[in-house]
């Protein structure tokens, strides 16, 4: 079992940054594939990246590449999201979720576990 608990959500200017946490509880975080997806108002949860256990490999949507950057801290058993140059279309709920399958892939199905999720919104 893994609890995860996303912070760092809030409201930005376009072009701002913001870093998104996300603390997990257990001691085999290192075991687990970590993703951020987000969801907008009236749309579907969709990927936005994932970072391997090891945190060797990362993978991004389209939509944020360049512009997000993912990493973990497995001794403190964390991992973020940094979000710059944010644009208005970012706007949405983050939420984090961890995989404890072999592969690492950009498909909701695939995580058993999900943070509460934290408020991105992003002013034009």
């Amino acid at each position: 079992q893994v609890q995860l608990v996303e912070s760092g959500g809030g409201l930005v200017q376009a072009g701002g940054s913001l870093r998104l946490s996300c603390a997990a509880s257990g001691r085999t975080f290192s075991n687990y594939v970590m993703g951020w997806f987000r969801q907008a108002p009236g749309k579907e949860r969709d990927f936005v990246a994932y970072i391997t256990g090891s945190g060797g490999i990362t993978y991004y949507a389209d939509s944020v590449k360049g512009r997000f950057t993912i990493s973990r801290d497995n001794a403190k058993n964390t991992v973020f999201l940094q979000m710059n140059s944010l644009k208005p279309e970012d706007t949405a709920v983050y939420y984090c979720a961890a995989n404890s399958g072999l592969v690492a892939v950009p498909t909701r199905s695939a995580y058993d576990y999900w943070g509460q999720g934290t408020q991105v919104t992003v002013s034009s």
